[in-house]
């Protein structure tokens, strides 16, 4: 049975809360997810929530995901609508908030015959780009998003949050430069950069599968030796005064270009 925790001072609340920060969730191997939409589909991917936080049971799902939680071994928790705003940090608190364990998938676990599209972002800083590039990932069937350097963390609340529950279906890769590109290297990839510093148009482009799609920091674009392990340099138009585009933006743009290489128009895959 649930258990009740109605006052702010109750030490598991602060607990909860302290892992928006960064540093508490490295330590504790633990993050925070909200929402039923997305607390849902991570148990559709197998994976539950350790601690579940509800203000009422009322709809049918949150239901089923407290049975599915106690049944793991999981701890469900009734709580107060402005104690699940204090965990989540917004006015208005989703219907539910999850306290899931993280984990990490190696570069070597990953099969690149598994999707002809890959996500590679370099030293990301927003968390909500990260979030958008995850949904994009896994609207185009990528196999996976690989983090390389200094990103910001997947685990945070608003890159968990942007995402939309794709941190739970699609795979995510913390790696540096050298050892993805020996990777990548040590079979077939065609790595694609977005540039600026080249003619080469998106569109006109020959890519060839699995495609590798790298997007560059968003304030300083990638080193030139990045570059220049590309196999492939491509850019994307600017025809108004807008320098560049937002880099999840440019990237969904970009996988989608080449999602539309794979598939005729009648939805065929095409090579």
């Amino acid at each position: 049975m649930p258990r009740l925790i109605t006052a702010f001072s109750n030490p598991l609340i602060k607990q909860v809360r302290d892992l928006r920060d960064k540093r508490y969730r490295r330590e504790s191997g633990r993050f925070l997810a909200e929402g039923l939409r997305i607390l849902t589909e991570a148990r559709e991917t197998g994976r539950l929530p350790v601690q579940l936080f509800f203000a009422s049971a009322a709809h049918p799902l949150v239901g089923e995901l407290i049975v599915a939680v106690e049944a793991a071994g999981g701890d469900a928790i009734e709580t107060t609508p402005d104690i699940l705003s204090k965990l989540s940090g917004k006015d208005n608190p989703q219907a539910v908030v999850g306290v899931f364990e993280t984990w990490d998938t190696p570069l070597d676990a990953l099969d690149r015959t598994a999707s002809g599209i890959w996500l590679v972002a370099e030293r990301l800083r927003d968390p909500g780009n990260l979030g958008t590039i995850l949904r994009t990932a896994d609207a185009v069937g990528a196999g996976g998003l690989i983090l390389i350097g200094e990103c910001v963390d997947p685990f945070s609340v608003e890159a968990v949050r942007a995402s939309m529950g794709a941190l739970f279906t699609v795979p995510v890769v913390r790696a540096e430069w050298p050892a993805f590109l020996m990777w990548l290297r040590a079979g077939p990839g065609q790595l694609v950069g977005l540039s600026l510093d080249t003619d080469a148009d998106y569109r006109g482009a020959a890519y060839v599968e699995p495609t590798f799609l790298l997007t560059g920091n968003e304030a300083q674009g990638m080193p030139a030796d990045y570059a220049a392990a590309c196999d492939l340099l491509v850019k994307i138009p600017m025809l108004g005064k807008a320098d560049s585009l937002n880099a999840a933006v440019a990237t969904a743009v970009m996988a989608y270009e080449v999602l539309g290489r794979r598939h005729g128009a009648d939805g065929t895959t095409t090579r």
